[in-house]
C-alpha cells in the first residue's frame, strides 16, 4: 500500500477523519476531499505532522464540477488515484415521520449519499480501469439490515441504494481489476454534531443490550475494516458488504 493515493470524501472530519489518518499512517498518499475546507487542511496538517502524505481539497461531491475539479487536481499532483473511499454524507438529516419530509431533505438525503458517490466513480472509474486495479469502497450504513429504532426513511433509503451501486459497479468494473465493497457501520460515535434524540448514553446501552461486542462503535474501529478492503489480501473479494456493527446484525 505504500505510496498508493487513495481519495477519501469527506475526509475531514468524523469517520473520515479516522480513515485519512490511519491510511496515511499506513504509507498512503491521501487526498483529503472535504466541503469544510478548514477541516480538511487540519486534518491534512495532523498527518504532516506524523510524517504522512497529505493533500487538502475543497469539494463539495454534490457538485459535478467540483468532483472534476478534485480529480484533476489528484491528476495533476499524483497521475493516479488508485483507492476511492466514498464516506461524505450528509449528517443533518433528522428522524422524521414520512408524511413530514420534506421535498428538500429528501433531495438533500439522495444528492449527497448517493449522487455524490456516483459523481466520484464516474471520474475516478477511467483513471483505475487504465491502470488495472483499484479500490472502491463505499459508506453505507447497518441500519439497512436492522429493524428502524426511528423514522428515518430517507436515510435508509439512501443507505440502501448505495449497496446496490456496490454490486452493479463491482460487476462492471471486475474484468478491470476494480473491486467495489461496501462498509455498514453500526450506530458510531464519530464526534461530529447530528440532529438525533439518541444521546451517548443511549447509544452505550443500547450497545450492550444488543451487540455481540457491547461498546459503542468508534470511528477507528471502521479504519482497519477499509484498509483491509483496499489492500492486496482483499483482492478476490467484491461487491460485498461488510457490516461494522459489533455483532448486531449476523450475515
Amino acid at each position: 500500500m505504500d505510496k498508493k493515493v487513495c481519495v477519501i470524501t469527506g475526509g475531514g472530519q468524523g469517520i473520515g477523519r479516522a480513515l485519512s489518518r490511519h491510511f496515511a499512517a499506513n504509507g498512503v498518499r491521501v487526498v483529503i476531499a472535504e466541503m469544510n475546507a478548514q477541516n480538511a487542511s487540519r486534518v491534512a496538517a495532523e498527518i504532516a505532522q506524523d510524517g504522512g502524505e497529505a493533500l487538502a481539497i475543497e469539494t463539495d461531491v454534490t457538485d459535478p464540477a467540483s468532483v472534476r475539479n478534485l480529480f484533476a487536481k489528484v491528476r495533476e499532483s499524483y497521475g493516479r488515484v488508485d483507492i476511492l473511499i466514498n464516506n461524505a454524507r450528509w449528517s443533518g438529516l433528522a428522524p422524521t415521520p414520512v408524511q413530514d419530509i420534506s421535498d428538500e431533505d429528501w433531495r438533500r438525503a439522495m444528492d449527497v449519499n448517493v449522487t455524490g458517490a456516483f459523481h466520484c466513480v464516474r471520474e475516478a472509474a477511467p483513471m483505475m480501469t487504465s491502470a488495472g486495479w483499484g479500490r472502491i469502497i463505499i459508506m453505507s450504513s447497518a441500519t439497512i439490515r436492522q429493524p428502524p429504532a426511528r423514522p428515518y426513511v430517507h436515510y435508509i433509503t439512501s443507505k440502501a441504494a448505495l449497496v446496490g451501486m456496490t454490486r452493479a459497479l463491482a460487476r462492471e468494473l471486475g474484468e478491470f481489476g476494480i473491486t467495489v465493497n461496501a462498509i455498514l457501520p453500526g450506530s458510531i460515535e464519530t464526534g461530529v454534531e447530528r440532529p438525533s434524540p439518541v444521546t451517548s448514553d443511549v447509544r452505550a446501552r443500547r450497545a450492550k443490550e444488543a451487540q455481540a461486542i457491547p461498546r459503542v462503535i468508534r470511528s477507528e474501529d471502521l479504519a482497519g475494516a477499509a484498509f483491509f478492503l483496499a489492500s492486496d489480501a482483499a483482492a478476490f473479494i467484491t461487491g460485498q458488504s461488510l457490516a461494522v456493527d459489533g455483532g448486531f446484525s449476523y450475515g
